[in-house]
């Protein structure tokens, strides 16, 4: 399983940099929407690493950090994750408050497939959103990041 979610991580690794790479090449283009939920999608991952591993986040679930931190962030938010494969059991209980000051516990495996779940679902409105720009749409299917 952990093969899984280090396959996994690298996927989602790849698809978050072909968008910090298009939003790159189109600068104009990382504002309203596509700016926050590109952050969002960054910044949730980092936040629920820090949750498995017990330390204080730097950013804020909704924080809107520059264009030129995107990068950065994403090649962390995978380092730690792959740290996390290494240190971690999938089974080990993690608890955690969410940004409202809720208590929750949930398993190692539960939030790892979260981060994952959660990316690929705001890449594919932050695709849209791109699409509706005018850009070419960014190829993001998993059996093509496998080809």
């Amino acid at each position: 399983m952990k093969s899984f979610f280090q396959n996994s991580f690298e996927y989602t690794k790849h698809c978050n940099q072909q968008i910090i790479d298009a939003l790159i090449a189109h600068p104009t283009l990382f504002k309203e929407k596509i700016n926050i939920l590109t952050n969002h999608t960054l910044n949730a991952h980092h936040i629920w690493n820090h949750r498995i591993l017990g330390t204080l986040p730097t950013f804020s679930v909704w924080q809107e950090l520059g264009l030129e931190q995107l990068q950065c962030i994403n090649t962390e938010n995978f380092e730690k994750s792959i740290q996390i494969l290494h240190q971690k059991e999938l089974d080990e209980n993690i608890s955690y408050t969410n940004s409202k000051g809720q208590a929750f516990t949930n398993t190692v495996t539960d939030i790892l497939f979260h981060i994952i779940n959660h990316s690929t679902y705001h890449r594919g409105q932050i695709i849209s959103l791109l699409k509706e720009e005018g850009l070419p749409p960014v190829i993001t299917d998993y059996i093509f990041y496998k080809r």
